[in-house]
């Protein structure tokens, strides 16, 4: 006779929901920023662009393969401005006008573009 495992095995699940101006939206905003500015410029651009948004700092991080000419500080602060953090006097931690900006972005590894580049179109 086949023994059959009846056990009820019990998880718990857990999400989180984030509204607008939570530091996670704008690490969002501001990595989707590069990422349209690389493709105006290059269509064929490849973007891994992740950003943290930590009191008064963002830091860019990750590696771009592009022919775009980006000045990433600009990027930073007017993506910071459109979201509406322009205000020192309103928020002196958090504005465009102050942020620290550390870019820490580098070109796409040799090995990583070799496979992209070898790749058949579509797959």
């Amino acid at each position: 006779m086949k023994s059959e495992n009846t056990a009820v095995k019990s998880f718990i699940f857990s999400s989180e929901s984030v509204g607008s101006g939570h530091p996670d939206k704008v690490a969002d905003y501001i990595s989707d920023r590069v990422l349209d500015a690389c493709l105006a410029q290059d269509p064929r651009s490849r973007v891994a662009c992740e950003t943290l948004v930590k009191d008064g700092n963002v830091v860019l991080a990750g590696e771009i393969t592009t022919e775009a000419t980006l000045d990433f500080d600009a990027l930073v602060r007017d993506a910071v401005r459109e979201i509406g953090y322009t205000d020192a006097s309103v928020d002196p931690v958090f504005n465009a006008e102050t942020l620290k900006i550390t870019n820490l972005i580098g070109r796409q590894s040799p090995d990583i573009a070799q496979g992209v580049d070898a790749a058949p179109a579509g797959g």
